[in-house]
C-alpha cells in the first residue's frame, strides 16, 4: 500500500514578544511612525535568526516524522495545547513548517476551524462552488454532487443565504458536507466537529467510515476516545509539540490514558471545612487486600475508600460510580444510609460479579447526605483492566465494538434442518 503523506523532521517555530506599546501622545505616535522601518528590519531580522534566541521561541512543533497509508484512517491526539491543529494546517498548507518537510500526493480536503474556507458574503451555494473550484473540481462535477451535500447538512432552506448569517452550527454542516462530498483523495477533519449536535456527529462519522471504507485516507484530531476508536485504525500522541507514541489505534488509546493518569494521586488531604469530611485514600485491591495496579479480566477484585467525618450525620451514604474513559456512567453501587458520628471510616466495595472488558475506566466518589454532598471526587482516580485471562479469547475482548460488558455463557445452540 503506498504511502500518500510523508512528514519527514517537521518543526514549526513562532516567536514569542510583546506588542509594541502604542503611544497616548501626538508627538510619541510620530515619533513611532518615524522609527517603524527600523522596528520592522529588526523584527524582520530576528525571524530569520529564529533558532537563536531560545527564550523568545515557542516550538509548537519538533522533529515530527510519520507517514501516512492509502485508505488509512490515523486518529491524532493528545492534550490542548499538544501541536495537532499546528500539525493538521502545515498539512493543510495554511502555514508553512519551520523546519522540515511534507510530502503528500492527493487531492486535500480539510475542516479545521468553523468557516474555514468559506466567503462570509457568498451564499452557501456560492460557497460551495468556489470550494470545489479550488480543489480543482470541474462546474459539472460539482453539479453532480450539488444536491447531495446540501441534503446532507441538512441547511435547504438556507442554502441561497449569506453565510455570514448562518448560526457556528449550520456552518459546521456546511462545512463538513462540502469537505468530504467533493471527491478528497485525503480528508482532514479538526475537533470542529464537536460544535454541530450528537445527530450530525453521528452522520459525520458516518460519512468518514464511508470515505476510508472507499480506500480514501482520512486524518481526524478528536479528544473524544469513542470517536477515534470507532473511526480510526491508527494512531499518533502529540505531547509539547512532540510525537511520543505512535500505532494501532487501540494501543495508543490505552497509551495515552495512561500517560492522563501517569500523575494520578490516590490519596486526597485537605483542611477540615464545614462539607463536614473528605476521603483521605483510596486503594483497587483484591479480596485479600493486596494492591492491584492492574486488574486481570474476570478477576474479583475491591475499592477501598478511607475517609474522615468532622460531625455526626444521620442520614449518611458512600458512592462508588464506575464510568468508561470518555466519561459515561456505567454502574453506582452506594451503600445504605445509617446514622454515624464523627470519626475516620473506610467503605469496601467488592467487585466480582459483573466482566469488565479491557481497557481504562475511571472512578468516581461520593459521600453526601440525602440533602447534600460531603464530598465528591470525579478526577484523577483510574482503574486498568488487562486482557490476562485464559477463559476469553483474547480476540474478543481486543476487539474495539465488543463494548464494555462482557458475559461469558453456557449458550446451547442446536440444529433446526
Amino acid at each position: 500500500m503506498k504511502s500518500v503523506i510523508r512528514v519527514e523532521h517537521l518543526s514549526k517555530a513562532y516567536r514569542i514578544g510583546a506588542a509594541e506599546k502604542k503611544s497616548d501622545t501626538i508627538a510619541g505616535a510620530l515619533w513611532n511612525a518615524i522609527k517603524s522601518p527600523v522596528t520592522n528590519f529588526k523584527q524582520l531580522y530576528n525571524l530569520r535568526a529564529l533558532g537563536q534566541d531560545e527564550a523568545t521561541v515557542f516550538w509548537a512543533l519538533k522533529d515530527i516524522n510519520f507517514e501516512v497509508k492509502e485508505g488509512e484512517v490515523l486518529g491524532i491526539i493528545g492534550h490542548n495545547g499538544a501541536g495537532k491543529s499546528t500539525l493538521l494546517k502545515i498539512l493543510s498548507r495554511i502555514t508553512e513548517p519551520t523546519e522540515g518537510r511534507v510530502t503528500i500526493h492527493g487531492r486535500v480536503s480539510s475542516l479545521l476551524e468553523v468557516g474555514t474556507g468559506f466567503h462570509p458574503d457568498l451564499t452557501g451555494r456560492e460557497n460551495i462552488y468556489m470550494n470545489g473550484t479550488i480543489l480543482g473540481m470541474r462546474k459539472k462535477e460539482i453539479d453532480a454532487k450539488l444536491e447531495e451535500i446540501i441534503a446532507f447538512s441538512g441547511i435547504n432552506k438556507y442554502i441561497d443565504t449569506p453565510v455570514k448569517r448562518y448560526s457556528s452550527g449550520m456552518t459546521v454542516r456546511l462545512a463538513f458536507s462540502v469537505a468530504a462530498h467533493l471527491d478528497p483523495e485525503i480528508l482532514i477533519i479538526d475537533e470542529v466537529l464537536a460544535v454541530g449536535d450528537v445527530e450530525f456527529q453521528k452522520k459525520c462519522i458516518g460519512k468518514m467510515e464511508e470515505v476510508s471504507n472507499a480506500g480514501r485516507t482520512v486524518l481526524f484530531v478528536s479528544h473524544n476516545m469513542a470517536s477515534v476508536q470507532k473511526l480510526c485504525t491508527s494512531g499518533l500522541i502529540l505531547e509539547s509539540g512532540r510525537k511520543r507514541h505512535e500505532g494501532p489505534i487501540l494501543d495508543i488509546i490505552e497509551r495515552y490514558l495512561e500517560i492522563f493518569t501517569e500523575t494520578a494521586e490516590y490519596h486526597f488531604e485537605r483542611p477540615e471545612t464545614d462539607t463536614g469530611g473528605w476521603v483521605k485514600a483510596v486503594t483497587i485491591e483484591d479480596l485479600n487486600g493486596e494492591l492491584l495496579p492492574v486488574i486481570p479480566v474476570g478477576q474479583a477484585w475491591q475499592v477501598r475508600i478511607t475517609f474522615r467525618l468532622n460531625r455526626d450525620f444521620e442520614s449518611f451514604i458512600v458512592a462508588l460510580g464506575i464510568n468508561t474513559k470518555e466519561d459515561f456512567p456505567l454502574r453506582t453501587i452506594y451503600s445504605k444510609a445509617v446514622w454515624t458520628k464523627a470519626g475516620i471510616y473506610e467503605a469496601i466495595f467488592a467487585q466480582g460479579d459483573i466482566l469488565y472488558a479491557s481497557g481504562h475506566y475511571k472512578l468516581v466518589i461520593g459521600i453526601s447526605t440525602y440533602e447534600r454532598a460531603i464530598h465528591y471526587i470525579d478526577k484523577g482516580l483510574s482503574l486498568h483492566i488487562s486482557e490476562l485471562m485464559g477463559e476469553v479469547d483474547e480476540r474478543i475482548i481486543r476487539n474495539k465494538n465488543v463494548g464494555y460488558i462482557l458475559n461469558p455463557a453456557d449458550v446451547s445452540i442446536n440444529v433446526l434442518d
